[in-house]
């Protein structure tokens, strides 16, 4: 297994911390530790203050995992495996994909969630979404009903969707659960948007709704924690859990102690957590509405329904081109959509950060 380079890493490695500003950043604002303590309850606080930095159970801590399950309507704690969220998907697909399998994934979409099945020997096939005409998406599940056969291993999703934002209704949601369903595949639902819908209820998680579905979910994006690198996989099958255990044996082994603790804290004061990003989307995407009506023909561009990003068309030039002048004359990170493999003609706006409408004002004097 030869994996390539990863081109939205490595980009990130070359720009995330040198710019002054990101206009992309698929994160919410990250909490300082401070914050996050501030939130947590006295049973937290004590294993805090009481910590010992030792290794940690391989699994994940049982506390943790019991706060993870019942995010997922009818998992338990044995359900759940903590792993690092990158790290999720590399042990999933290790433990579901064999070379000659045929996988099909959403995209466009994070690299890892269809690179690593096809470094695998996997024959991967895309669903793609609409571009309708008033800049909205939708993934159309009559498109993947097409694409899916009684060959098919896996079908891969992730909803709310990056970079696109789009989020299935209810209805959408349960074609793709029975489009896996019929032909016995294994469903992988990249989950770490969820609960960041917008105007709507968050999706019922997949693993809550099918036997052979495995739910991917962490702290770094809707509990703007992202340094702890602590995310899990739920799945219903004890088999697929304990070949992922195996696996993890030869990644991290266990978690961080002191994450562990935090991701905690994170999870119990969720409620505080999403009002708050929920606050910062909103700020975010009143920004946007006043640049498109101060900068008309500059973009294409409708609301998200979900997450913390959206994908923008560009309208006066090559998205890769824009970035680029952007990044080297006014320090601001934009990601173009060839990062996504995804054509040269969009670009991604991370809605999360809490100065993203400075950002914002600062491209539009670029733009004169």
């Amino acid at each position: 297994m030869r994996l390539p380079p990863f081109a939205l890493e490595r980009h990130f490695a070359r720009h995330e911390f040198s710019v002054r500003r990101s206009l992309s950043s698929s994160d919410c604002e990250p909490l300082s530790q401070r914050e996050l303590l501030a939130l947590a309850d006295p049973e937290v606080l004590a294993l805090w203050e009481n910590l010992r930095l030792a290794y940690t159970e391989s699994r994940g801590l049982p506390l943790l995992r019991a706060e993870i399950a019942a995010l997922h309507r009818g998992a338990v704690a044995d359900d759940v495996i903590e792993v690092v969220p990158e790290e999720g998907i590399f042990l999933a697909m290790q433990s579901l994909v064999a070379a000659g399998d045929e996988v099909v994934v959403t995209a466009p979409g994070y690299q890892s969630l269809h690179e690593i099945a096809r470094s695998l020997g996997a024959r991967v096939s895309f669903w793609t979404p609409e571009e309708r005409a008033d800049g909205s998406w939708h993934f159309d599940p009559s498109h993947l009903d097409a694409l899916v056969t009684a060959r098919t291993r896996l079908v891969v999703v992730n909803f709310p969707h990056n970079p696109t934002g789009c989020v299935p209704t209810p209805e959408e949601h349960t074609a793709i659960v029975e489009t896996a369903r019929r032909a016995g595949a294994w469903l992988f639902s990249d989950e770490m948007y969820r609960t960041l819908e917008r105007d709507r209820p968050p999706l019922e998680s997949a693993v809550s709704l099918y036997e052979k579905a495995v739910a991917l979910g962490g702290v770094s994006k809707t509990l703007a924690a992202p340094g702890l690198r602590v995310g899990w996989l739920v799945a219903k099958d004890r088999a697929f859990l304990d070949r992922v255990a195996e696996q993890k044996d030869w990644t991290t082994i266990c978690g961080s102690a002191p994450s562990e603790i935090l991701a905690l804290a994170a999870i119990r004061s969720r409620q505080a957590i999403l009002e708050r990003n929920r606050a910062l989307v909103r700020r975010s995407l009143d920004a946007v509405d006043a640049f498109l009506a101060a900068k008309p023909g500059v973009f294409r561009w409708a609301k998200p329904a979900g997450g913390s990003v959206g994908l923008a068309r560009l309208l006066t030039e090559p998205a890769s081109a824009f970035s680029d002048r952007l990044v080297r004359e006014k320090s601001l990170l934009l990601l173009p959509s060839t990062l996504f493999d995804f054509g040269d003609e969009h670009v991604r706006f991370g809605l999360g950060r809490a100065d993203f409408p400075e950002a914002l004002d600062e491209l539009r004097a670029w733009l004169g």
